[in-house]
């Protein structure tokens, strides 16, 4: 993730940007961005993993009709874990975790994930201070991947490292759908162009470990999961204009 953004910072320093009267006509520019979304959890997700954080970056295209076609990806993450007693098979009769010291080690539990979409959409001509803002849908696809974060932090766990931990992990992979539907601004000047409104996102996923070391007596579904996002989504946009030709005048 912070890949992604100083990516983003070192493009917006190279761009030229030009104004373009986006008052009086609608216009195609391709675009880069950053978003961030607050999200509930649904479905199969709901039953591991609470309030989830997007934060991601989005390349697209709108044309001169504007349809946009886009492709985003974001990085998961929280702490809300809903796995109860998951790591109670690891515990002593204190309800302690120990560490090869002997002494009480400290662990914590981690939602992480990632998705990656290609999405088309459209800003519809009403509610709009100029031609190219408006309400905006999109719909997309795209694909899904997480799992359950442990850290012991600088205590040495043996059942915890190595393959010992992918028991732990619920690692998860699958394809997704997404609707958004909200409001987009382009600003005729400055930087202000953002957009905004409710994300929803359905997963169709697979668990990929083959045994849970906090149940192994019970064996792992290979059924589909459906698994569902909801929230609010925010974004900020940076269209990328081509240079105008300078007017030159003779007396």
């Amino acid at each position: 993730m912070r890949f992604l953004i100083v990516l983003v910072a070192l493009f917006v320093s190279n761009l030229i940007f030009t104004q373009r009267n986006v008052t009086d006509e609608t216009i195609g520019t391709p675009y880069i961005g950053v978003q961030y979304g607050a999200n509930l959890t649904g479905g199969d997700l709901a039953e591991r993993y609470g309030f989830t954080n997007a934060l991601g970056a989005i390349a697209g295209y709108k044309t001169n009709r504007n349809w946009i076609f886009a492709l985003d990806g974001n990085f998961l993450f929280g702490n809300d874990i809903r796995m109860d007693g998951l790591l109670d098979n690891l515990r002593d009769d204190q309800g302690e975790i120990t560490n090869t010291s002997g002494g009480r080690s400290i662990v914590l539990l981690f939602n992480r994930g990632f998705h990656v979409n290609g999405m088309i959409g459209k800003i519809l001509p009403f509610w709009r201070p100029n031609p190219n803002s408006g309400p905006m849908i999109q719909f997309g696809v795209g694909y899904s991947w997480h799992k359950l974060r442990v850290e012991t932090q600088e205590d040495d766990v043996p059942q915890l490292q190595g393959d010992y931990l992918k028991g732990y992990d619920r690692l998860t992979i699958g394809a997704n759908t997404s609707q958004f539907i909200g409001y987009s601004f382009m600003a005729n000047r400055g930087i202000y162009n953002f957009y905004a409104g409710l994300y929803f996102q359905q997963g169709y996923t697979v668990n990929q470990r083959d045994v849970f070391w906090d149940m192994p007596e019970k064996e792992v579904s290979k059924d589909i999961r459906i698994e569902h996002l909801y929230g609010l989504r925010v974004g900020w946009l940076i269209p990328i204009y081509k240079r105008q030709p300078k007017e030159y005048y003779f007396d």
